[in-house]
């Protein structure tokens, strides 16, 4: 069975995030809580809090708004504009194969991209 801490509810799998068990070890084990919540003046990562916190889903892909103005455009300063755009493509893709196979299906196809 496959860690279900690894499926973040922005969509990102945590298993290939460059800070896996450096900095963190998954987003679902630190209750939404990463370290560059700090950096950017918060104390729960903003689709965390939404999601579980407020109204109780799994992940953004549940949602009703999804997309929203939120998962839009919060993203990792770091990236230029071309490189976040990207990123949150990718994300809003994942999430709705995601939410097309359901969680557990999702984990098990991130997984083999890894082997």
């Amino acid at each position: 069975m496959s860690d279900r801490n690894l499926a973040s509810v922005c969509g990102l799998y945590c298993g290939t995030c460059e800070y896996f068990k450096k900095q963190c070890p998954g987003c679902g084990y630190i209750k939404g809580k990463p370290f560059w919540t700090t950096q950017m003046n918060v104390e729960v990562c903003p689709f965390y809090d939404c999601c579980i916190n407020r109204k109780q889903i799994e992940h953004c892909g549940l949602c009703d708004e999804f997309p929203c103005r939120t998962f839009m455009e919060l993203y990792d300063p770091s990236l230029s504009e071309e490189e976040a755009k990207k990123q949150v493509q990718e994300r809003q893709e994942a999430l709705l194969r995601r939410k097309e196979v359901g969680t557990e299906r999702w984990l098990e196809e991130k997984e083999a991209c890894e082997k």
